[in-house]
């Protein structure tokens, strides 16, 4: 039977766990700080819970226009909203522990160091163990990168990661980087009430996205009062008397009650000793590895942020997954990012899968391109929709779905219908042959694919 030994417990860990238990072999999982990792404990699963706080009083204040009325007091007790949080993400962890432990993982709480391609020696209260092993999964994450001039103190100057010990709604929230996770919580507070000011350093909000897509949400965060500064990057953050101050290089000032910074993320790889064995890292300290997750050393692996592929959640348990089965024999499907959809929650949100407009504008293909706003469907006038639109990409002549992108409310489960379809190179007549209810937001995605349908 042969043994693997996983260093890491987030989705890029416990779902090769998993994987690698159903196949056979015997599993020891190392993790230094809960079983779920970062993305269950302090980064995807507590802030989609608050951002689940933020829609709903987002949906609430849009009331009136469907003939609600609503106490203008509403509000949410911000720390019970963050109790709920971390309450749910533990519950959470709980639960993949007891998968974990149904399915005979070995846990062990505690911190690892790969001395070999065969050897891992594991650092506990308790004292230290090596581990000896046929085979060895990185999957350690990252953690947000800081700036020596903006330095987190956990009350004022905050991470994603510290902003669940907040009792109380900011006054004032000062987001500093506009990619997703800035434009995340930017629009999370926003949407619990805070006044927010999000500085970005490039020209529009969500730089990385559909163009298209990032315009509506710059035009509805600047419409519920948000403040958004383009062009504008921050050389230095400092606690003030009542709050804080954020500098920008080019020498005004923003005063807030606190400071969110979202500046990206480094990866979990130093101290691994991964360098001694001989896996190669990128210049960012990312682990370089292949389509199979394999690293430059024989038997040693690596999945998630640590690699630096795509950091999604849903990508890290993809490659976990392709990993295990490569090493253990069974089918594998290398992973494929012109199929990865991902999301972003802001309110609304954006979903997007396969080629995005830049790849198509850079492509030498021959690319067909229907665009349906949401405001044209009978669902989402009928609960008060105004923004958003369905966008779907084709192959010229062949109508093959390549990619796709939805802005509006649960975006994210309306792109599965164009997952499907690029996952399996479906046409565009296939996806609008295909019954949708009447009326329903997903109505629209069958209606921009139909207006893809050529005659020749």
């Amino acid at each position: 039977m042969a043994h693997v030994t996983i260093v890491g417990g987030g989705p890029g860990g416990y779902e090769a766990a998993l994987v690698a238990s159903r196949l056979g072999a015997e599993v020891t999982l190392v993790e230094r700080d809960g079983i779920g990792g970062s993305t269950v404990l302090t980064d995807c699963v507590p802030s989609k819970t608050l951002i689940a706080t933020s829609d709903l009083l987002t949906d609430v204040s849009t009331a009136g226009e469907l003939g609600v009325q609503v106490p203008a007091s509403i509000r949410a007790d911000l720390a019970a909203v963050d109790s709920r949080v971390l309450a749910l993400a533990q519950a959470q962890s709980d639960d993949i522990a007891h998968r974990l432990a149904l399915s005979d993982v070995v846990m062990i709480d505690g911190t690892a160091t790969i001395e070999t391609a065969g050897s891992v020696r594991v650092d506990t209260a308790d004292g230290s163990q090596v581990i000896e092993t046929d085979a060895i999964l990185v999957a350690t994450g990252a953690h947000p990168r800081v700036s020596p001039t903006a330095q987190p103190d956990g009350e004022r100057i905050l991470t994603w990661e510290q902003v669940y010990s907040l009792q109380e709604l900011p006054e004032h929230m000062i987001v500093v980087g506009s990619g997703v996770t800035g434009a995340e919580f930017a629009s999370a507070y926003n949407g619990l009430g805070a006044a927010v000011t999000l500085v970005s350093s490039r020209d529009r909000v969500l730089p990385g996205e559909d163009v298209d897509a990032a315009n509506v949400i710059e035009d509805v965060f600047t419409r519920r009062g948000m403040t958004v500064m383009g062009n504008s990057r921050m050389a230095s953050v400092e606690r003030t008397a009542s709050g804080v101050l954020v500098t920008l290089t080019d020498g005004r000032t923003v005063e807030g009650s606190h400071c969110l910074l979202a500046l990206g993320s480094i990866p979990n790889t130093a101290g691994l000793g991964l360098d001694e064995v001989g896996v190669l890292l990128d210049d960012a300290g990312f682990i370089k590895v292949d389509r199979v997750s394999r690293t430059t050393v024989r038997g040693i692996y690596a999945a998630g942020d640590c690699t630096g592929v795509l950091m999604l959640a849903s990508v890290a348990a993809q490659q976990g997954r392709i990993a295990m089965s490569h090493l253990l024999g069974d089918a594998v499907h290398p992973l494929d990012l012109n199929k990865v959809s991902s999301n972003v929650f802001t309110s609304p949100e954006i979903a997007t899968v396969g080629m995005s407009q830049k790849q198509v504008e850079d492509s030498d293909l021959q690319i067909d391109v229907a665009m349906l706003p949401l405001a044209s469907n009978a669902r989402a006038k009928m609960q008060g929709v105004h923004d958003g639109f369905v966008k779907i990409f084709c192959r010229r002549g062949m109508g093959v779905v390549v990619g796709g992108v939805v802005v509006g409310p649960r975006a994210s489960e309306l792109i599965h219908a164009l997952s499907l379809a690029v996952s399996a190179s479906l046409t565009v007549d296939q996806v609008a042959d295909a019954f949708t209810v009447y009326p329903s937001m997903s109505g629209s995605v069958a209606e921009a694919a139909r207006r893809l349908h050529r005659l020749d």
